[in-house]
């Protein structure tokens, strides 16, 4: 099998589980407002395995996924400000993971792992955080006004994203060792090739 299919296979089976990941999170009870991204980790993994590219897609196809199931509260304020929001912030997340990890994988491919996957729930919430600045902040200063919050600002980190964060955060680290793993297995060269 070629590089080319090997990563075309890799990638359209992370892109799988990407969406069966986001379609699942549905079925787990929010914490807050929003639902936690367990798919940031096939991003990462995707993103380490297969160059910024796939991280990219990955990303993409995370944002896209999002868009059609979670962001109805967004959709009924501001459709473009949503879409780009929602498929931006995946795909740049995803990127940077790709970005990241090969920046950090000559050096030490442990290190290039945990800085890749504490990069993309960063991006993703720092891009999620500017997209609500930019195109929802009259509403968000309605809802921290509702909430009981004293500012905007202090509701979309305390309210919004702030938990969720921190629990995406550390769910990406303890499973580091699992994405160390995988790709110990995919790099090492089957006795059938030898």
């Amino acid at each position: 099998m070629t590089k080319n299919t090997k990563t075309l296979v890799g990638t359209a089976l992370l892109t799988a589980l990407v969406i069966v990941l986001q379609m699942l999170s549905l079925v787990i009870p929010p914490i807050g407002p929003f639902r936690i991204s367990l798919v940031l980790i096939p991003i990462v993994v995707g993103a380490a395995m297969y160059g910024y590219k796939a991280g990219a897609w990955l990303g993409a196809v995370f944002g896209v996924v999002v868009l059609l199931t979670d962001a109805g509260a967004f959709l009924a304020i501001n459709i473009p400000g949503t879409i780009v929001t929602c498929v931006l912030k995946g795909a740049v997340a995803g990127l940077m993971a790709g970005i990241v990890y090969s920046l950090v994988e000559k050096k030490n491919r442990t290190l290039a792992v945990i800085a890749a996957a504490i990069i993309t729930p960063i991006v993703n919430t720092g891009l999620f955080l500017l997209g609500c600045s930019v195109f929802f902040m009259d509403t968000i200063t309605q809802w921290a006004e509702g909430a009981g919050f004293e500012s905007a600002g202090a509701y979309m980190i305390g309210g919004l994203v702030g938990f969720n964060f921190l629990i995406e955060m550390a769910v990406n680290i303890v499973l580091n060792p699992v994405i160390i793993r995988i790709l110990d297995i995919v790099k090492k060269p089957s006795k059938a090739n030898a």
